[in-house]
């Protein structure tokens, strides 16, 4: 069943602020293996400018895809998680996420296409941090795969 193009262009709620932790940028480094100093060392992350760590640039998909899931829980949208798959992910930043941040992102449908069979839907995520500077936009591509017929 095609997804209802009536839905592009909507925008939803924005989520509950996320405090963006130096332990938390700490273990996303070592899970991922990046070793730069700046995710880790204060001292390291002021010598290159920046008043704290900073976060990894994939690191803020944790809270966009949680707030993509805003959208995907849509009752009215209809689509079946069970057949969802990730498509693609990009980042476009402002400037890092930073230890201390309180992000809150809010997620509009940008997109709803069928593809062989496929519904495409692309995500806008905008995080904005708690004075409301805009710091990164994430694009998410969820591909909903067809049911099988029998």
């Amino acid at each position: 069943m095609a997804l209802d193009q009536s839905f592009v262009g909507r925008t939803y709620p924005p989520t509950d602020p996320y405090e963006v932790g130096r332990e938390k940028i700490r273990e996303f480094a070592e899970a991922i293996g990046d070793t730069n100093p700046a995710y880790t060392d204060t001292e390291a992350a002021k010598a290159l400018g920046h008043p704290d760590v900073i976060a990894p640039p994939t690191f803020v998909f944790a809270i966009t895809f949680k707030a993509a899931g805003l959208v995907v829980a849509d009752p009215q949208l209809g689509l079946d998680y069970s057949r969802v798959v990730h498509g693609d992910q990009k980042f476009a930043y402002r400037r890092p996420v930073r230890a201390g941040d309180r992000l809150t992102v809010t997620s509009t449908i940008e997109a709803i296409r069928s593809m062989a069979g496929n519904e495409v839907i692309d995500i806008r995520g905008e995080v904005h941090d708690e004075a409301g500077e805009h710091v990164v936009t994430a694009l998410t591509k969820l591909v909903a795969r067809p049911v099988e017929e029998s």
